[in-house]
């Protein structure tokens, strides 16, 4: 039976991002599959009285100097977007709707957005910006606007969230590993030892 690590993450999160890209090594050193599950951090939020840290204006100071430790340790490039706070429903539904069609359009459009978000910052918030990003990575931009507004697409991300929250997840990046939950890019060691453990 094939180790798995479930990843939640919300293309609005920038230490996702970094998971996004630490996790795959992890994930490969310990023989393992990665579960992507796009949720809706708003929501999680919402449902759990969590904030963002951007909130608490101590925290967002601190913010950009933590991120770029933890890029420069990781051999990563990491920007901070200036449109922020992006609202990223669409974007979420977007991740859903290409993981719905298999996961090779899921990683390019990850990639695209990703990096759209916090490598080469653009206004992922502005619907033309997003069309522009989408057609650059190879998308028929129009179409996959169109598949966003799909009711199976909402149902889902919103069933993610919901079974998210179920699960006690309060953030992101969150990871299960069987039934434990771990929280945040900086607990990518004890994910790698639970996964060892598995």
């Amino acid at each position: 039976m094939t180790k798995t690590v479930e990843f939640l993450f919300d293309l609005g999160s920038p230490y996702s991002y970094l998971a996004w890209h630490q996790l795959p090594k992890v994930a490969a050193a310990q023989g393992a599959r990665i579960v992507y599950t796009p949720v809706l951090l708003g929501g999680i939020f919402q449902a759990t009285g969590n904030a963002s840290p951007a909130e608490v204006p101590a925290k967002a100071r601190y913010l950009d100097i933590d991120l770029a430790r933890w890029a420069q340790a990781w051999g990563l490039q990491i920007a901070s977007n200036p449109a922020f706070p992006i609202h990223t429903l669409a974007l979420m539904r977007g991740a859903v709707a290409m993981q719905m069609q298999g996961d090779e359009p899921f990683q390019r459009y990850m990639q695209a957005m990703y990096h759209a978000m916090f490598g080469e910052p653009r206004n992922m918030g502005d619907p033309a910006e997003v069309a522009a990003v989408l057609t650059a990575a190879g998308f028929d931009a129009a179409e996959a606007m169109a598949q966003i507004g799909q009711q199976a697409v909402k149902d889902r991300l919103k069933d993610n969230t919901s079974q998210a929250i179920a699960r006690g997840v309060f953030g992101v990046p969150s990871f299960f590993v069987g039934d434990e939950l771990f929280w945040g890019q900086d607990r990518l060691d004890q994910v790698a030892q639970a996964l060892a453990r598995a």
